[in-house]
């Protein structure tokens, strides 16, 4: 799969997708980010710690968060589009689930598109991303914990943004799917969600796993969000041995060793590009 400028074999290595949320409220990490020094710092250290693609988001989407304007987001996130794009060689991902966000991003440098509701909140989002011929994480989301059977649900929540992605005249080899963990299912459900995660191998698409620091990790090990990065990195080896093929983290460089290492062990040898 091409990604900005480089292509990535997602057969043969496992992708580290760098989280780095410029917002005040971001349930993580909040306010850490907002300077733009501060941000480029993280960056630098995130691609020295082994990261693959920059995830940028600007508005927190933690339980609870309040919406913020298209302005507001678009003014947090294309400065640090412009200014990462010019200082490194890295693939950016635009974390929005907003067409006119999204726009302004991929004019400003952005490669990616990754949409925490699977371009059924804003389907303009979806040609948006097949004008600028990227590619896309389609993240599971709904507005209930609701399911008659989860996986099944799952996968049929997929579908449709699938077909709304390829409707749009997005290449099928440009789209990447994420189970959507800790969004839309509560603890049981996040848990059997991790332990089915072979079953979107059925849809025919890479698959993104982003489970760091989440609540479901907090309430297995009744740890607080500072103190998640071992089981983060558990989630990680398991995604990576139930298929997924990008693993979207704050804590890079753990996860990173973690993953070559799994890798490793699955197939017989590392990737190349191991750092």
């Amino acid at each position: 799969m091409r990604i900005g400028n480089k292509n990535f074999d997602l057969t043969n290595q496992i992708l580290i997708m760098g989280i780095l949320n410029v917002t005040p409220d971001s349930f993580s990490d909040g306010g850490k980010f907002n300077n733009l020094d501060a941000s480029l710092r993280q960056v630098e250290k995130m691609i020295t710690d082994g990261a693959d693609i920059i995830d940028l988001g600007g508005e927190s989407t933690r339980p609870g968060h309040t919406q913020i304007s298209d302005a507001e987001e678009i003014g947090r996130v294309v400065p640090m589009i412009e200014a990462i794009s010019q200082r490194f060689d890295i693939p950016i991902s635009i974390d929005t689930y907003k067409g006119s966000v999204g726009t302004a991003a991929l004019q400003a440098g952005a490669d990616m598109v990754n949409d925490i509701w699977g371009f059924k909140y804003d389907p303009t989002l979806a040609d948006v991303t097949a004008k600028y011929q990227v590619p896309c994480v389609l993240m599971h989301n709904r507005t209930s914990q609701n399911y008659q059977n989860l996986m099944a649900d799952i996968n049929s929540d997929l579908q449709e943004s699938i077909d709304i992605a390829l409707n749009a005249g997005i290449s099928k080899d440009a789209i990447i799917l994420d189970p959507g963990i800790g969004f839309a299912k509560d603890y049981a459900q996040n848990m059997e969600t991790m332990h089915h995660l072979e079953d979107l191998q059925r849809l025919g698409y890479p698959v993104l796993l982003g489970t760091s620091r989440k609540g479901f990790i907090g309430l297995t090990l009744d740890l607080p969000v500072t103190e998640r990065v071992e089981g983060t990195v558990a989630t990680t080896v398991i995604g990576i041995m139930k298929g997924a093929s990008i693993i979207r983290v704050h804590d890079v460089l753990e996860n990173k060793r973690a993953a070559q290492m799994t890798f490793g062990i699955l197939k017989g040898a590392p990737w190349t590009n191991s750092i």
